[in-house]
């Protein structure tokens, strides 16, 4: 079920990402930043871990991880331009800020190839949340003749 990390899961997460409970207290601006942040991280998580169950190269996940990290603290960033953006569920946010071409513009600004690399963890994590959303579905059991 998405949302819920298993023991086990959280243990190589920990492994892999060893300052992700940290990472709220890096894109803080203020104390009321924190709450925002740690359920950001909690909406990354499920993405994370199955960047890892991929078996991708420790190389690739880690530029993954490292993109999305840059992604949070844009999005915490954001909230502070745009007031609608500070009402939404995490979740919602990261849906908004995120789409089938990329993410937001990081700032400061990055290098276009850097830019790029950040837009292509943006557009798998788009992948992922409308596959996980879509399998959330409820399934039409009523057949039709």
């Amino acid at each position: 079920m998405p949302g819920i990390v298993l023991p086990e899961d959280e243990a190589r997460l920990r492994q892999a990402c060893p300052d992700l409970d940290e990472w709220p207290q890096r894109w803080h601006y203020d104390a009321a930043d924190l709450a925002p942040g740690a359920a950001i991280v909690a909406a990354f998580k499920p993405f994370l871990l199955d960047l890892l169950h991929r078996g991708l190269a420790q190389r690739t996940f880690n530029r993954h991880r490292d993109n999305l990290w840059l992604l949070g603290g844009a999005l915490i960033r954001r909230r502070y331009d745009d007031p609608e953006l500070k009402r939404l569920p995490a979740g919602q946010l990261v849906r908004r800020m995120i789409d089938a071409d990329g993410g937001p513009l990081i700032w400061p600004r990055l290098s276009e190839a850097e830019q790029s690399a950040v837009d292509a963890t943006c557009r798998k994590l788009y992948q992922f949340l409308t596959q996980s959303t879509a399998s959330e579905q409820p399934q039409s059991t009523h057949k039709f003749r």
